[in-house]
């Protein structure tokens, strides 16, 4: 994955932080053993992770003749698309090496198309191939690499019938800056361009100390990879860290949906996705990231044999042919825990996708709330792609503590999703100021950040202490997020959000907002902020929450930056008082 160029400063601060994750003994905790296949996903063939682990061997190995490293233009990467175009070809694929002109270092990207399906009807697969010039990339980015060239090799030896084309590719320069799929996006035309239905991207599919996310996680587009994650109970999350950072944001820019599979690369695991998926909290997803160490020791065996399985459930639900689909849908609830004081509410998103087939009515329901607790939909049933808000309300006298409700959608088929409900005190104000880390200089937790946003830099200061939460400040087109989840309690007098605000700018504009950042509450926009309000030092930016009493919310800053001229946003002591 293409690492965040940062400034001198904020690069001496992530090596710091490297250096201190490194040092640490941050053996993971044993992951859970490979799980067989779900019978949800029968129809697909089990891939081979023994088999998927003898291509990164390979690939190790060719690193190794080659100076170290499979950088795009050098040897190693030329070995390495030799190595899998031979594999492809003798399969049957029809194979095309690409000379990209426009790559920082001139190579090919390599496209291998199954010759059946109809050619108007595309779905695509990709991973890069190259690696950084410090290490092997057997995790980042041999993993997704080996996991398409296995399953490419199972779907042209059982050779189905086919109701879609399937492309592969391997790209090159991505880590230089997404050359290689930029250059293969630009070469086509807008007719070719609508032929691909959608884009699946696959970077660090197998980190040591993983987690499980996709991208654009409710999509429909993301669908087919969620149920297979799902029926593993893996309960996946959305791939923040990896926004804008690989090759499907190249297929994204040119309008094109776009998902795919991701474990994580410099991002700390948090407390919640360590007891959740195992691992060790706040410790690398992936310790070797970009460095010497990303080697065949560092991949994960499980999280390596549940991407491959999953892209094979997602090929074979997308493009194999077989009969008339099964009309299938899938549910999650967003988020997937809640807190609510007695007499209080609290709402989740409860999301559906059509997973197989065509779309149908699912109803919704909950079981399992305490007494007390009524569980609410609104819309009470939705088209399987919809989703409904469900509310839990509480009394005065609800029974309190820690319950999970159970929440089903029915239609031709039934699916579930669990949400954990936590019911607290006796009612009335319990007040007091509720961020966590309000200040950012205990690391990031229990904030959720893009990778380097929460920093020491010296190239801008913080308002009290060392750390801020930096977003932007590149000069190139990038966004940045900064969040945490907040339970407010209910029968206060007053709710106020604060936090201190410094914009710096090289826009010279005095009336185009270009670069933006963007306070959200939930999904309600509190303000937007822009280069237009750039001035020196720091001003309190105040927002009154009692609207949201008595719920579990998260809140939001996002930053979007624009192709040229930087302006950063600089957030330092955020508080949310009650009382």
């Amino acid at each position: 994955m293409r690492r965040r160029t940062p400034t001198a400063g904020l690069a001496l601060a992530l090596f710091a932080a490297v250096t201190a994750t490194l040092t640490t003994t941050a053996a993971s905790a044993a992951p859970a053993p490979v799980t067989a296949a779900p019978a949800l996903a029968a129809a697909a063939p089990d891939i081979s992770v023994t088999n998927v682990q003898a291509h990164l061997t390979q690939l190790n190995t060719i690193a190794t003749n080659n100076g170290g490293n499979r950088r795009a233009g050098s040897a190693g990467y030329t070995a390495s698309v030799s190595y899998v175009k031979a594999k492809l070809q003798a399969a049957g694929y029809t194979v095309t090496e690409q000379v990209c002109t426009t790559c920082t270092y001139r190579s090919n990207n390599l496209i291998a198309e199954w010759p059946q399906g109809p050619a108007d009807q595309v779905v695509m697969f990709g991973a890069h191939l190259d690696s950084v010039s410090a290490g092997p990339g057997i995790n980042d980015n041999g993993s997704g690499s080996a996991t398409l060239l296995e399953n490419a090799l199972v779907l042209a030896q059982q050779n189905p019938s086919m109701t879609k084309r399937v492309r592969f590719a391997w790209w090159t320069d991505e880590e230089q800056g997404l050359n290689g799929s930029e250059f293969y996006v630009n070469q086509l035309s807008a007719t070719q361009r609508g032929y691909i239905k959608g884009y699946y991207n696959f970077d660090m599919v197998g980190s040591t100390n993983g987690g499980y996310f996709i991208n654009r996680l409710t999509s429909t587009t993301a669908a087919p990879l969620k149920a297979y994650w799902d029926s593993l109970n893996l309960q996946p999350e959305e791939n923040v860290e990896g926004q804008g950072r690989s090759d499907d944001y190249s297929f994204q820019q040119a309008g094109i949906p776009t998902s795919g599979y991701a474990a994580g690369a410099s991002a700390r695991k948090t407390s919640a996705q360590a007891t959740k998926w195992g691992g060790t909290a706040n410790v690398a997803y992936d310790s070797c990231y970009h460095r010497s160490c990303d080697t065949t020791s560092n991949v994960s065996a499980t999280v390596l044999d549940r991407s491959a399985d999953g892209v094979a459930y997602a090929i074979w639900q997308l493009a194999v042919g077989g009969g008339t689909p099964t009309n299938d849908f899938s549910v999650a609830v967003s988020p997937t825990s809640g807190s609510v004081a007695r007499g209080g509410s609290t709402t989740a998103t409860v999301s559906t996708a059509t997973t197989s087939g065509s779309a149908q009515t699912v109803s919704l329901s909950a079981t399992g709330a305490p007494s007390g607790v009524t569980v609410s939909f609104s819309p009470s049933s939705v088209t399987s792609g919809g989703s409904a808000t469900m509310t839990v309300s509480t009394s005065a006298t609800a029974t309190t503590g820690t319950f999970t409700i159970t929440v089903t959608g029915t239609g031709s088929v039934t699916r579930s999703a669990a949400y954990t409900l936590t019911v607290t005190g006796t009612g009335g104000c319990t007040g007091g100021q509720l961020i966590g880390n309000s200040s950012f200089e205990s690391g990031s937790a229990p904030w959720t950040a893009s990778s380097g946003v929460v920093t020491n830099s010296s190239s801008q200061a913080a308002r009290t202490g060392s750390y801020k939460a930096w977003l932007d400040g590149y000069g190139s087109s990038h966004t940045d997020t900064l969040s945490q989840s907040v339970s407010i309690p209910a029968g206060c007098s007053s709710y106020t959000l604060s936090f201190w605000l410094h914009i710096d700018t090289a826009e010279t504009t005095t009336g185009t907002a270009y670069d933006k950042l963007t306070v959200q509450v939930g999904s309600t926009t509190l303000a937007t902020y822009s280069n237009l309000n750039a001035a020196s030092g720091y001003a309190q930016r105040s927002f009154n929450l009692a609207a949201y009493a008595g719920q579990t919310v998260t809140v939001k800053w996002t930053g979007v930056e624009d192709a040229s001229l930087q302006t950063s946003f600089v957030i330092d002591d955020v508080t949310l008082q009650v009382g």
